[in-house]
This record gives structure tokens, C-alpha cells and sequence, in this order.
């Protein structure tokens, strides 16, 4: 899985086109637009490798790009709201506790505090999990909806091939992250230029795996249910 996934970012004859624009869009960012029109092309990765296609989409139809990255971001903080919802309530009643005034009310409150803080990174890490999943879903059905049957995604959730797509990208981003680090420094500070080219490689090279395990999973890539994993 992760030399395909590594591999399907330059695949066809576009794949310095796509990597251009996926670059720009990224040095843009922060003008919010840009990151909207590069999440629904990711979008786009996870429906397309979840049908097998062998090579990434094009960028083309910005406008319906820019709705299906709008779409996306929607998944994405309707799923958050309860972890980070947590967050803010858990340091709340820390601070409160600690601002009491007494030591019974802060060792109290401030227990609690630190109960919901550890409850809303175990549902931080499940958001994390689900998340891909549920975009896939989503990109596949071409419907907001069916991002939320989380019970439609049982079988892919609790799949191996899944669970390596999952785990696969902490490797990448170490890997990455490590490369990046050196390359700007070996360079003093300009190649930091290079940082979003390598950025949109890896977040397609990422999100094609999720679809691609999707697919495999649903046996929508080859018309039949599949439980067996590819070996990294």
C-alpha cells in the first residue's frame, strides 16, 4: 500500500500540472479559498481511488471542487464540535477550580478537569479515525449525508486494510517532517520553498490510501468484498 500510495501522485502525463496547482494552492492558504479548493480535491483523491482509478483527477470544474471542499470542511467540524466542545468545557473547570480559592473546590474541579481533558483525546483520536472514513463515504455517495451513517462504516472502520491506511501516514509524516526540517536548514531557510510541493505529494499520497482501503474494503474497485491487505 505505501508504494502505491507513494507512487499514484505522479501518475499520467499531468502529474507536474497537478503538483504545480496543488503547490500554489498551498502557498495561497492563507487566504482561506485555496485551502477549500485543495480540500475538495482531496476529496476527489478519496472517490477516485476508492473506484480504483489508476491515476489522480484532474483539477477542472473549480466550482463544484470548491462546494465538495466546503462540503468536507462541514464533515469535519460537525464531527469535531463534541471533542473540542470537551476540550474547552474540561480547562474551564480546571481554571475555575484553580481560581476558587479553595483547595478542596481546585483539587475537585481540577480532577475533573483533567478526566474530561483525558476523554476528549480518546475522542479526539477516534474523530481522527473516523474522519477519513466518513469523507470517503461522502465523496463516493456524493452526499453530505451519508458521511454521518457511521454505521454504514463498521467494515472499513474495523478492516485491516483500513487500519494500515491509517497508520501508514504517521510514518509518512515523521519522514517528511524529518526531510523538511533538514532541507530547510541545509539550505538556509530557502528551501522552504520546496515545503508545499511536498506537502500536496504526500496529502494526495495519503488520501488515496484511505480510498483505496475503502474501495477494497466495499469491493467498489473490484466489484467484490476484499479482506486481504497489500503488504507495506
Amino acid at each position: 500500500m505505501l508504494e502505491d500510495g507513494l507512487s499514484y501522485p505522479l501518475a499520467g502525463d499531468s502529474a507536474l500540472g497537478r503538483i504545480v496547482i496543488g503547490s500554489l494552492l498551498l502557498f495561497g492558504s492563507f487566504l482561506v479559498v485555496p485551502v477549500i479548493l485543495l480540500f475538495g480535491y482531496l476529496v476527489r483523491v478519496l472517490a477516485s481511488s476508492a473506484h480504483g482509478d489508476p491515476e489522480p483527477p484532474a483539477f477542472d470544474d473549480w466550482g463544484e471542487m470548491f462546494v465538495d471542499g466546503l462540503k468536507g470542511v462541514a464533515v469535519t467540524l460537525v464531527y469535531g464540535i463534541v471533542p473540542f466542545l470537551l476540550i474547552g468545557v474540561s480547562v474551564a473547570i480546571g481554571l475555575g477550580g484553580a481560581g476558587s480559592g479553595s483547595d478542596a473546590a481546585a483539587g475537585i474541579l481540577g480532577g475533573i478537569g483533567l478526566l474530561g481533558i483525558l476523554l476528549s483525546s480518546v475522542a479526539l483520536f477516534l474523530l481522527y479515525y473516523l474522519v477519513p472514513a466518513a469523507l470517503t463515504k461522502m465523496a463516493v455517495e456524493d452526499s453530505v449525508g451519508a458521511a454521518f451513517a457511521v454505521g454504514d462504516l463498521t467494515d472499513v472502520l474495523l478492516s485491516v486494510d483500513y487500519l494500515v491506511a491509517w497508520l501508514v501516514p504517521f510514518v509518512i509524516a515523521f519522514v517528511v517532517q524529518a526531510v523538511t526540517t533538514v532541507l530547510v536548514l541545509v539550505t538556509f531557510g530557502l528551501g522552504a520553498l520546496l515545503v508545499p510541493p511536498i506537502q500536496f505529494y504526500v496529502n494526495v499520497a495519503v488520501f488515496y490510501m484511505f480510498g483505496r482501503a475503502f474501495g477494497k474494503v466495499t469491493g467498489m474497485d473490484t466489484g467484490q468484498q476484499s479482506t486481504a491487505t497489500e503488504a507495506i
